[in-house]
């Protein structure tokens, strides 16, 4: 199975002719109108080929092109570009594009372009390399070997009528998995329901589960069709299970047994159609052993477990999550912000997340919102991260090096040792006047600090 080709197209009506003329020839194409959707598109696909328009609303089409070329360099990219703009294309063949191809153009030409590019991706494509591997469901970012194993679960169990059970840490992930496996099934086209059971009073739960009928306790003004009614059809998501009161456990069994309700005040029950599917950020065998929870009604649930690893094990998806989510956030907010310094990518590859995805997009946003520019730098990072930086150089863990200077700090003509003492003053700055604590930072005794000052002021002194 190969991978879809991308079409970067503004024009919805040029973007129906290239997709139709694309799948009648054979091909499969996934499409975006601006140079931010393209790109995120890019970091899930990894396609093999690109058609890029460098006209596009957002953003000039050549800087997306390096961009691409940057995180996959054997893409080959087809630009597509008007009859006036044959400088631009030939712009674009010296920053790395395989093909350019001038408006009008007739089918044949396009087709062969998209042939001859991809045969010759395949026959450069080392061998023993997988050909392709399905894109992650969506609304999932990451490739990592443990995400993979989580999506092939999820494709696999969709197709089947079995109850899941989603565990993993606050944040990771859990209704977007619950989602997909809705999605994957043959329920696709009924409601998804997710209902929140710690959210909940136990007292209200009951109805909110199984609904109730006008009059049958104080407060009940209307009848009130319950999550599992509303979902008949399609799916019921059961998130925070293990929250839920023993009570209303075994009313839940029963209804996982016989597939019925009875809305509270109801005389008779009734058959609805629903899969369960349930998601807890605790250990659930550790609360049947604690008797909080019924392991009769734990083995009804359990029957096909899918666990969410944590962001801090999934290694290179922190870092693409950051960038795909930053590229969101810069354009809701409207700032210009394309990508993360090296050295925020190397802490963030490091740091113990212990709110997962929630939480690394809750510092983008913070650092999106209250900055500006073209990168996210660590000094743009919220004061939380900076003191756990501090807690992994406390504890030994390697970390990234402080930023190096550049001519736009004002370091242009000065000599090294200028640059020296204006790094080493700037990292005592950032911890407060902390030496031994910019010492960690830099990578060096505190000794040498010391030394160095010592030297600093003799010279200050004799000038």
């Amino acid at each position: 199975m190969s991978p879809p080709l991308l079409l970067i197209e503004d024009t919805p009506s040029l973007q129906l002719v290239y997709e139709a003329v694309l799948r009648n020839a054979g091909h499969e194409v996934i499409s975006a109108s601006t140079a931010q959707e393209g790109l995120a598109r890019f970091r899930r696909l990894q396609p093999e080929v690109v058609l890029l328009d460098l006209m596009l609303p957002d953003r000039p089409g050549q800087d997306l092109l390096e961009d691409l070329l940057k995180l996959r360099p054997a893409t080959r990219v087809i630009v597509v570009t008007a009859n006036g703009s044959i400088n631009r294309a030939v712009e674009a063949m010296r920053a790395g594009a395989y093909e350019f191809l001038l408006k009008p153009f007739n089918e044949q030409r396009f087709l062969h372009a998209i042939d001859t590019a991809l045969a010759e991706t395949r026959a450069n494509r080392p061998a023993g390399r997988p050909v392709y591997a399905a894109p992650p469901p969506e609304g999932f970012l990451g490739r990592s070997d443990k995400m993979r194993a989580v999506y092939d679960r999820i494709t696999s169990v969709g197709r089947s009528m079995a109850t899941v059970f989603i565990t993993g840490e606050s944040g990771t992930g859990k209704e977007l998995c619950a989602q997909a496996v809705h999605t994957a099934s043959g329920r696709a086209f009924g409601p998804f329901v997710p209902l929140n059971c710690g959210a909940i009073p136990a007292d209200l739960l009951e109805s909110e589960v199984f609904g109730h009928l006008k009059g049958a306790f104080t407060g009940a003004l209307a009848d009130k069709p319950g999550a599992a009614a509303v979902a008949d059809g399609g799916t019921l998501f059961l998130d925070e299970i293990c929250e839920m009161d023993l009570g209303l456990q075994t009313k839940l069994l029963r209804f996982l047994q016989t597939s019925t309700i009875q809305p509270v005040g109801a005389a008779h029950p009734r058959k609805v159609n629903v899969r369960i599917v349930c998601a807890t950020n605790r250990d659930p065998l550790e609360e049947v052993r604690q008797g909080r929870f019924r392991e009769d009604l734990y083995y009804r649930l359990h029957v096909v477990p899918i666990h969410l690893p944590p962001l801090r094990e999934r290694g290179e998806d922190v870092v693409e999550i950051a960038e795909t989510e930053l590229a969101r956030l810069s354009a809701e907010e409207g700032r210009s912000f394309t990508d993360l310094s090296d050295e925020v990518k190397a802490l963030f590859r490091r740091l113990p997340w212990p709110g997962n995805v929630r939480q690394l997009l809750n510092v983008l946003r913070n650092a999106v919102v209250l900055n500006d520019g073209h990168q996210v730098t660590l000094d743009m990072l919220p004061i939380e991260l900076h003191h756990a930086r501090e807690g992994l150089a406390a504890a030994g863990t390697p970390l990234p090096p402080a930023p190096l200077p550049n001519q736009a700090d004002g370091f242009a003509g000065k000599t090294l040792a200028e640059i020296e003492r204006l790094v080493i003053q700037a990292a005592i700055d950032r911890h407060g006047g902390s030496i031994p604590q910019a010492a960690r930072e830099l990578d060096v005794s505190p000794s040498t600090i010391y030394r160095k000052r010592d030297s600093w002021s003799k010279t200050d002194c004799a000038s």
